[in-house]
């Protein structure tokens, strides 16, 4: 698995406007919905849902929120790079200005387990953030994502 069959170059975004983790999470509805034509509404309530159980900020600026979604057929990313880190409720108490969320299918199995981990591995890079934080254009962030060979996990 890669960052290729994850995420579409049209599913990745610097947003401006984001003040919130609902706010961002709306953007990211709007991207996936854009990207992906699935409704932006369902994306936003499972987003919300799941975060319900756990804030999925996972440290050093980096959020992975994710969620199953009816009516599709593989897991999907979505990577949003805020211009003005957010409170997120992180494990670390720090603000997220990297998100990068995934979407699985309701039956989604192993696959979904294996992109969480590879997006995880990439993510904890602090070189590959870095470059991220660095470059905010859209295409330019594809390319590091997709050029990024995370370490394999022990």
């Amino acid at each position: 698995m890669n960052f290729g069959t994850l995420l579409k170059s049209e599913a990745v975004k610097v947003v401006t406007s984001a003040s919130s983790k609902k706010r961002l999470f709306h953007e990211i509805g709007e991207l996936v919905q854009s990207a992906y034509d699935v409704n932006a509404g369902q994306v936003v309530e499972s987003l919300i849902a799941r975060e319900a159980l756990g804030p999925t900020g996972v440290g050093h600026g980096v959020a992975l929120p994710h969620a199953r979604l009816d009516g599709i057929s593989d897991v999907m990313g979505a990577f949003v790079l805020l211009d003005k880190p957010i409170d997120f409720d992180a494990v670390d108490r720090q603000p997220v200005d990297i998100a990068f969320a995934l979407f699985a299918p309701e039956e989604a199995g192993v696959e979904h387990l294996k992109a969480l981990a590879l997006v995880s591995r990439t993510l904890r890079d602090s070189a590959i953030c870095t470059k991220l934080r660095a470059n905010p254009d859209a295409s330019t962030l594809f390319a590091i994502l997709n050029e990024s060979k995370p370490a394999q996990a022990a």
